[in-house]
């Protein structure tokens, strides 16, 4: 049996990234409390506002989950001697799943003022823009961990198959919002965030991650084919997309098998039934994981 040495480890590096996290951290908490008017603990602590420390605790998590799957990257730029190449692979992580929310805000859901809605109080829209952030979050780190970029050959890749991927998502959330339009005479999804309908909240989070872990699948089945930018691309949107497929063809007869006689987009609509949106999160999540352990290389 082997034990694990502080001599193995680079205490230099550690302290590194944990001051790195933590100045992040910091800096993320300056700006939450600029945005809620400088009242980040009167939010969560007096007026018990419920959205927003869901969405402040996911975005906290995905700076923990971000930093600890980089780690290794950084640690051997670092003892490498790379030491600027190991802060830009900390800022380029960062600024591509802030990116991925901008683009998710303005863009993909560009009805609905997520950030308003939770400074209301909203949990359907903190549960709604947390399951982005974490799917982008997710998608990601799929992608720094197919090419570990190391030039701006490798980075131009990552740019374009993220940009890519992120039409992905706005195509799923539009063929998602013309779904519900259909079942229910023509409402808009996006307004009914403002309902706050926490089922909703619950389906969308789950469907949203369940997909960014079917990228993740097929991110990691996709050969990478260096700096080509046209072959890469081609091969990322042929897997990424049969796991697509693969997801939603799985998860609905999942969910046929295990609630055959409930009507799901009833309950979930129209009732709040926060039970059947719990088991579409958890079977588009598992089904998702599956693919990446099914399919990964």
């Amino acid at each position: 049996m082997s034990y694990l040495s502080l001599l193995d480890i680079n205490i230099f590096a550690i302290l590194v990234c944990f001051v790195l996290a933590s100045l992040i951290v910091i800096g993320h908490r300056l700006i939450m409390q600029y945005k809620a008017k400088k009242a980040l603990e009167s939010e969560i602590a007096k007026r018990d506002n419920f959205a927003f420390g869901i969405n402040y605790a996911c975005q906290i998590g995905i700076i923990a989950i971000t930093g600890a799957y980089i780690f290794p990257d950084v640690y051997e730029h670092l003892i490498a001697g790379h030491f600027t190449l190991a802060i830009l692979t900390v800022v380029i992580s960062f600024s591509f799943i802030l990116l991925g929310q901008y683009i998710h805000r303005k863009w993909i859901l560009n009805r609905f003022n997520e950030e308003k809605a939770i400074m209301k109080q909203n949990i359907c829209a903190a549960l709604v823009d947390s399951g982005m952030l974490l799917g982008n979050t997710i998608l990601v780190l799929g992608i720094f961990h197919w090419l570990h970029p190391q030039g701006v050959s490798d980075l131009l890749v990552a740019t374009m198959s993220f940009i890519v991927l992120q039409i992905v998502f706005a195509i799923d959330s539009k063929l998602r919002e013309m779904r519900f339009a259909k079942a229910n005479q023509g409402a808009s999804l996006q307004q009914n965030f403002n309902l706050a309908n926490t089922s909703i909240g619950i389906r969308y989070a789950g469907k949203t991650i369940g997909l960014s872990l079917a990228l993740f699948a097929g991110l990691q089945s996709a050969p990478y084919h260096g700096a080509t930018i046209v072959e890469n691309i081609n091969s990322v949107l042929l897997h990424c997309g049969i796991m697509w497929v693969l997801l939603y063809s799985m998860s609905f007869s999942l969910i046929h098998f295990a609630l055959p006689k409930v009507n799901v987009g009833l309950e979930v609509d129209h009732q709040d039934n926060i039970g059947v949106a719990c088991i579409e999160f958890a079977v588009f999540t598992a089904m998702g994981y599956l693919l990446i352990n099914l399919f990964s290389v």
